[in-house]
């Protein structure tokens, strides 16, 4: 699984020009989900991004967490961060799991985060989906299962 992560003062996702999903100040979590992903890597990702201390404390230095600061979740589907690049100019998408079990990892790892977290909202699966994100910072993190499962 491959993780964006922003920190966000809001976030929302509209379908068809109706909000599905939104957070306040937290995390908006582009989340892509690749072939081989199992539970697992739901479960390493979810725990490492809800502990991350990305968010200021009393001294203005990145020691919080979402959790120590009740912070909320976006998490959308982006089957997109699994793109191939390497050849010609058109990405493939080879990589990326097939949409039921992509679907499934996706809520799955939803569900883990809201397990610690208050709020934890998503997009819609396979929709066509227009997110509206405001950085805070800008701080953004790309993380990946394989390299935290490898460690």
């Amino acid at each position: 699984m491959i993780a964006v992560i922003q920190r966000v003062s809001r976030a929302c996702v509209r379908v068809d020009g109706e909000t599905v999903g939104s957070c306040g100040a937290g995390l908006c979590v582009l989340l892509g989900v690749a072939k081989e992903d199992t539970e697992r890597d739901a479960q390493v990702l979810a725990d490492k991004i809800t502990g991350l201390r990305i968010f200021s404390d009393e001294n203005d230095k990145m020691n919080r967490s979402l959790t120590d600061i009740d912070g909320e979740m976006l998490v959308i589907s982006n089957f997109t961060l699994l793109a191939s690049y390497k050849k010609g100019r058109r990405p493939d998408y080879m990589g990326a799991a097939a949409p039921d079990e992509a679907d499934r990892l996706y809520r799955y790892f939803a569900e883990l985060c809201r397990a610690q977290i208050r709020k934890v909202e998503t997009g819609v699966f396979g929709a066509h989906m227009e997110p509206q994100i405001f950085a805070d910072g800008p701080v953004t993190i790309v993380m990946d299962s394989r390299v935290l499962l490898k460690s």
